[in-house]
């Protein structure tokens, strides 16, 4: 049954609560509700569904693999975090009354935590910038847009050195549809016009209006496919432009040392340290024993704490978040590396560390 539910409901979710207004409202668009009937089962040990789990209504009833019971209603302080949140899961969950659950997909969430954290970062940083001085308003939009979520977070600043500003006059084509691809364009300044000629009809309908901030040609670069639209400069202004080359260039991960659960134990016995980049609601709830809780948020006001000559291995729930944390303190010239699969993969492996 298709539902929908309210944002201040999503900002009571851990940890859901970090985002930013703006991905709020993404992620509001990406959710799933489902309804169960008491005695319904939610999830069984073992099940791998990468999805985030919270309680909307109702109240369940979860199994330890050791055959320990806890009971969860919603509203309740346990109904705040993720339901049986490790993959594989580590417990049976069932329904003990009609429940409704919202849905989320695990990598996507933390991709968007691990964009809205860092995005954090390069706001302070224009706004500190005064060469971004006349640049500041359309980049700011655009980094709190979900343009991006495609482009791994740590080469946010890398998209903005690679464009090409071109000025173009009211009236002027700027891609065809029907073209092949070789570029994209982020309006710096003035309104664009989207147009499509569908059926084999000879003239374009307008679709969509595109202002300052906006993007577009991305999706034939993607796709490899020609344009699927024309869109024209309603006003004078000027666009930036990203070539096929550095668009490609910019979706790859930037390379960081990953390790396994068994590399990461040798690490951590050889004098090295957990780094949980998590926010500290996740923290505080489990977490790997000695580990220093750095959120991703925070890294770089808590990084000069942290011993340049230890090595460290960075965790989060998916690896994204460890990641782009992993990038930002190896530019600051720590040894960090990143735990392959997160907790979600490892909760088995690394058993004996993990602490509520």
């Amino acid at each position: 049954m298709a539902q929908s539910i309210d944002k201040r409901l999503l900002q009571t979710f851990v940890p859901v609560n970090a985002l930013s207004g703006d991905q709020l409202d993404w992620l509001l668009d990406q959710q799933e509700v489902r309804r169960y009937e008491a005695g319904d089962i939610l999830f069984r040990q073992g099940d791998r569904d990468n999805t985030t789990i919270y309680l909307l209504s109702g109240q369940v009833e979860l199994f330890s693999e050791r055959g320990e019971r806890s009971v969860v209603s919603a509203g309740d302080g346990a109904s705040w975090h993720p339901l049986g949140h490790f993959q594989p899961r580590r417990d049976d969950c069932r329904a003990l009354t009609e429940v409704s659950v919202v849905r989320f997909d695990s990598f996507r969430l933390d991709t968007i935590l691990s964009w809205d954290q860092s995005a954090g970062y390069v706001i302070l940083d224009i706004n500190a910038n005064a060469a971004y001085q006349h640049d500041r308003e359309w980049m700011i939009r655009l980094l709190k847009s979900n343009l991006f979520h495609r482009v791994p977070p740590t080469n946010i600043l890398e998209i903005f050195r690679r464009l090409h500003a071109r000025r173009c006059k009211e009236g002027e084509a700027i891609v065809r549809q029907g073209e092949e691809a070789d570029c994209c364009y982020i309006i710096k300044e003035g309104v664009c016009e989207v147009a499509i000629a569908l059926g084999g009809q000879s003239e374009a309908t307008p679709v969509a209006m595109l202002e300052e901030g906006q993007w577009f040609g991305e999706e034939a670069l993607l796709s490899g496919k020609p344009r699927n639209a024309t869109v024209t400069m309603a006003t004078d202004g000027v666009l930036m432009r990203l070539d096929r080359q550095d668009f490609d260039a910019l979706l790859r991960e930037p390379v960081v040392h990953t390790v396994s659960a068994g590399e990461a134990r040798a690490r951590i016995a050889a004098g090295g340290r957990w780094l949980d980049v998590r926010t500290g609601d996740e923290f505080d709830q489990q977490h790997l024993a000695a580990a220093a809780n750095m959120p991703l948020g925070a890294l770089r006001l808590k990084s000069r704490l942290l011993d340049p000559g230890r090595a460290y291995v960075a965790y989060c729930d998916t690896g994204r978040r460890s990641a782009t944390a992993a990038f930002l303190l190896k530019n600051a010239g720590l040894d960090v590396f990143v735990l392959d699969g997160g907790l979600n993969a490892n909760t088995d492996t690394l058993h004996e560390y993990l602490t509520e």
